[in-house]
């Protein structure tokens, strides 16, 4: 039996990130021989949203299919684009009315995989509860695959934690995204689902979770809407690896990367006049 490969990106956060992801993913898919590789774009524009254009350039990087999460509406324009990729996905815990889908299935070299995308809402907005949205859309996915990775958008701990005890060995993989901070939690359970609290960020480190650092600690300072931009130093591309058997959907292994990305030998040989 030849393992599944699914390599997760975290988060990619603005300019820099993209800029990362352009030049990293093709190289990182080919290293870890991924047959399927996900990523979260809720920043990919400035820190706050995705448009339509800048979502068609990352498919384009080698990303087969992109999460996001409480940011996504940031970008107005990307409403009317859901209508037309439905391999971007929104939290599947926004009501059924909300535009686009929550989650998706393909046949990736004879294997089937699923995705599906939720939000905690532990200090983040009161939508549907991600647990019993869990339940619905596990059910109806597991009658076609057991292969199966949650992006769990959440800013609590805790919260991630107890979904991953709710749902262990329904899905393969829960990565945890939102708080662009990587976690040295990564495991796997004892019914093969893997798990890690955050993948982490693609984008500057040399930051507060992405943004310039002197707005940020002023905001905090001064308790004034400070506008944040994003910052530019110290480029990473960080996220996951899972191998998983393809037929029962358990995990093997989950193991987390963080590489360093040379952006200004990047920025001299390409241009990219989107923020």
């Amino acid at each position: 039996m030849t393992p599944f490969t699914i390599l997760f990106v975290a988060d990619i956060c603005g300019k820099a990130g993209r800029q990362a992801a352009a030049h990293m993913v093709k190289p990182l898919r080919e290293k870890y021989e991924a047959d399927y590789v996900i990523a979260n774009v809720e920043n990919a524009a400035g820190g706050f949203g995705i448009t339509s254009e800048m979502s068609r350039k990352i498919f384009s990087y080698g990303i087969d299919l992109q999460t996001s999460g409480n940011h996504i509406w940031d970008r107005v324009e990307i409403i009317k684009y859901f209508d037309t990729k439905p391999k971007l996905l929104r939290p599947a815990n926004y009501p059924t009315t909300t535009p686009g889908t929550g989650s998706h299935i393909e046949t990736v070299n004879g294997v089937k995989i699923g995705v599906v995308n939720l939000m905690g809402r532990t200090y983040m907005k009161d939508i549907d509860c991600p647990f019993r949205v869990a339940d619905r859309e596990l059910a109806a996915m597991r009658k076609h695959t057991n292969l199966i990775l949650l992006d769990f958008h959440a800013e609590a701990t805790s919260e991630k934690q107890a979904l991953a005890y709710y749902i262990d060995g329904l899905v393969t993989a829960i990565v945890g995204t939102h708080t662009h901070v990587q976690t040295a939690d990564e495991k796997i359970s004892r019914r093969g689902t893997a798990y890690i609290t955050d993948a982490g960020m693609t984008g500057p480190h040399e930051s507060v979770i992405g943004m310039e650092v002197r707005p940020s600690v002023d905001r905090f300072l001064t308790g004034m809407p400070i506008r944040f931009s994003t910052a530019s130093e110290d480029v990473k591309i960080s996220g996951v690896v899972v191998k998983a058997d393809p037929e029962t959907g358990e995990a093997f292994s989950i193991e987390r990367f963080k590489e360093d990305f040379d952006l200004e030998s990047f920025q001299n040989k390409n241009s990219d006049d989107e923020e």
